[in-house]
């Protein structure tokens, strides 16, 4: 008779740093709640100095020899961490691309309109995919596209640069310019 076993599942990891009794070092490197080095203790001295001060032992330097142990409240450090990290989520920009699409035969005021698009989205500091699309017989004249998108691509040369040369797709001719 066959017994099927299930794997061993590891132990669900906690996020963050250990702290207090999670520390399983014999030994820690403690920095006080004024952030004075004490020296190498015994880490089970450590958590009665903490509890003392009515503070939380936690790991700051978990890869250090012997492990670097700082008196603080946690609740706070958990807090001042997650501040910091919405700050600096707050200062990302993602980079859009913005589509600019046009035809081979296009007006020269339908034009100068898609080129002050296309250079607000340059100055946000988005990319912009031009797409050339052929109709019907327009597909026998393939250098009028090309043509057009060289002319974008020198009007726009002092501030923007090609990222992706003009190219055949389909019915399609693209090319991506992104930001100087």
């Amino acid at each position: 008779m066959f017994i099927a076993r299930r794997p061993m599942q590891a132990p669900p990891t906690k996020e963050g740093p250990r702290i207090n009794d999670m520390i399983d070092e014999p030994t820690v490197l403690l920095i006080d709640a004024e952030g004075e080095k004490r020296g190498v203790i015994p880490t089970d001295e450590a958590i009665k100095m903490a509890e003392e001060a009515g503070l939380d032992l936690v790991e700051v330097s978990p890869n250090a020899k012997p492990p670097v142990c700082k008196l603080l409240d946690y609740g706070k450090f958990k807090y001042q961490a997650q501040k910091k990290a919405n700050e600096a989520r707050k200062k990302q920009k993602t980079v859009e691309v913005k589509e600019i699409k046009m035809r081979p035969n296009i007006d020269v005021h339908d034009y100068d309109v898609k080129m002050r698009s296309m250079l607000r989205f340059f100055e946000e500091g988005d990319k912009v995919k031009v797409t050339l699309r052929f109709r019907g017989r327009e597909m026998a004249h393939q250098e009028l596209g090309m043509q057009l998108l060289n002319r974008v691509k020198e009007q726009v040369d002092e501030i923007a640069k090609v990222e992706l040369y003009p190219r055949l797709e389909g019915r399609q001719m693209i090319m991506v310019l992104a930001p100087r």
